[in-house]
């Protein structure tokens, strides 16, 4: 007669050894699973500081529609804080902030401190949207924020004809997802997710924008898509 007692012990053994894998196997399934949520809890916590130097961070406008722009004051692209203050006024009802990061990482246009800075938005464009401390938004030392945010979104809506005109002053990214200039723009959904990057000439009146803006507007709550 066969002696069968040996397979089945082994397999008795196996069938343990797997019951006791499984917690293990699920733990790091569901850990998968979470990931999805990982870069908007990202976006929304990571510390930044405000313009009088107060603590903040993106959750502070949570269940908003958010546009984070990186701002300067000697760049020729600056007139545009005259359209995000337009912006801001016609859609902050509706639920849109305007966030509005300087940066000195271009060409070196935005040299003042958070309060010079201040003083020239208020005054010169009458500025009311929410003005952040300066910023690094490129280079080795380049904020958590603005490295989340590309990571989030490497391509910038309309970006090919500004990346050009760089090129013609001998300026080139050498990482092409990296921020090309002054004035870019991220738009954060009510949810927290990045859901558009628009290159730095993309003005705050350009239909594309205006078009993603109501888009997520007409969004409610913060329900995962």
């Amino acid at each position: 007669m066969r002696d069968t007692s040996m397979p089945v012990a082994a397999m008795s053994i196996r069938r343990a050894e797997s019951l006791q894998r499984t917690p293990a196997t699920s733990t790091k399934l569901g850990e998968r699973l979470n990931t999805g949520n990982l870069m908007s809890t990202n976006i929304e916590t990571i510390a930044v500081k405000r313009n009088d130097g107060s603590d903040a961070s993106l959750a502070d406008y949570a269940g908003k529609v958010r546009l984070v722009v990186n701002v300067a004051s000697k760049c020729g692209l600056t007139p545009q804080y005259e359209g995000l203050q337009r912006l801001y006024e016609e859609k902050r009802a509706a639920g849109l902030e305007v966030l509005a990061f300087p940066a000195n990482n271009f060409k070196g246009q935005e040299p003042g401190t958070d309060a010079q800075i201040r003083d020239f938005c208020t005054t010169q464009y009458h500025v009311t949207f929410p003005l952040f401390a300066k910023i690094s938004a490129l280079g080795d030392d380049r904020h958590p924020l603005y490295t989340a945010l590309v990571q989030a979104k490497p391509e910038a809506i309309g970006e090919g004809p500004f990346r050009e005109r760089l090129k013609g002053f001998g300026i080139e990214r050498e990482n092409p997802a990296d921020i090309l200039w002054n004035f870019e723009k991220f738009l954060i959904g009510r949810n927290g997710q990045v859901v558009a990057r628009f290159s730095p000439d993309v003005k705050a009146d350009d239909p594309r924008l205006l078009a993603a803006i109501d888009a997520e507007l007409a969004k409610s709550g913060r329900c995962q898509q």
